[in-house]
């Protein structure tokens, strides 16, 4: 499943460097992940690395978004232009 982000969230910005398919990016509120691009980070880490370095706890699964592994790393190779 996609992640989202809380209202926990700081607007720190930790988050949006270190999403590898760029679907992270500043809201009106709060940083907001685009569930069409984020891929939990499979096929590119072990962890969704924005929940590693969000300081607030903000970064977590949307359970309105989920999917399979399979349809995970079809979607990053997708993304990838594999």
């Amino acid at each position: 499943m996609a992640y989202k982000i809380t209202e926990d969230c700081i607007n720190c910005g930790a988050c949006e460097p270190e999403c590898p398919n760029q679907a992270i990016s500043p809201g009106d509120e709060r940083y907001e992940i685009n569930p069409d691009k984020c891929t939990e980070c499979v096929g590119f880490f072990d962890e969704p690395q924005c929940a590693a370095v969000c300081p607030s706890g903000a970064c977590v699964p949307d359970p309105d978004h989920r999917e399979r592994r399979e349809e995970l790393e079809a979607k990053a190779r997708r993304l990838k232009g594999n």
